[in-house]
């Protein structure tokens, strides 16, 4: 996905931005998601960095209440869209919370369902996942938000990051990295329950952490990328 300054219309409803970053030496982006809710407020799904112009963009789709942090590795930034939106709540895993424990979790995943929420956004925690994530679905787009659960980063340039995403399985493909199968999975029989479970709903879209979103196809290309676990793309 090219590199945003502001939140760019994706479907009804939804808006993404794009920053770039670096991981282990590559040039990849990372994705936000800003979502409208039932009653006109927003939820700002796994923050990039604030600079004044996205948080004026952001400011005028509507009132931020929800920041969500999708699992223990996507919070660097949330410290400054707490600062600038103090009555947003924070949405985050139970493992951010000993991880960055000066962080006002108001809300864990999993937890009692999140009223503003209504039955427009849906939440699905990824058992037997260490990044402890959880996957959202917004109802009224059939579109599905993830952060690490799937990538689709295309074919960036970069001859290091051609070597490592390709020897990783996902260069220019929609996949998960070899290096996140092989040691983040605690149990992969409730995780493959998880993603049967996210497969069960009625995806058209997708939108990723890192890479380009898809807007056709989205059940098939994450069906496709978890071949490798047994049973998460049963019928």
């Amino acid at each position: 996905m090219r590199v945003t300054k502001q939140p760019v219309p994706f479907a009804d409803g939804i808006w993404l931005d794009c920053a770039p970053v670096r991981i282990l030496g590559m040039g990849l982006t990372a994705t936000m998601s800003v979502v409208r809710l039932p009653r006109g407020n927003l939820l700002v799904h796994s923050p990039v960095p604030l600079t004044p112009e996205r948080q004026a963009a952001v400011a005028a789709l509507g009132p931020v209440a929800h920041i969500y942090a999708p699992n223990t590795f996507h919070h660097m930034w949330i410290d400054g869209w707490l600062a600038a939106f103090p009555q947003a709540k924070l949405h985050a895993p139970a493992g951010l919370q000993k991880k960055r424990p000066e962080l006002s979790i108001a809300r864990l995943h999993g937890s009692a369902p999140e009223p503003d929420f209504g039955d427009w956004l849906e939440e699905i925690t990824v058992d037997g996942f260490r990044l402890e994530e959880a996957a959202l679905f917004y109802r009224p787009q059939k579109t599905l938000i993830v952060a690490d659960l799937v990538h689709n980063i295309g074919h960036p340039a970069g001859a290091w990051t051609k070597f490592y995403a390709s020897a990783m399985g996902f260069y220019g493909q929609v996949a998960l990295s070899r290096v996140i199968r092989w040691t983040s999975f605690s149990d992969k029989q409730a995780a493959a329950n998880s993603i049967h479970r996210i497969l069960q709903l009625p995806i058209e879209r997708l939108v990723v952490g890192h890479g380009d979103p898809l807007e056709t196809n989205a059940a098939a290309a994450l069906r496709n990328a978890y071949e490798w676990l047994p049973d998460a793309g049963r019928c």
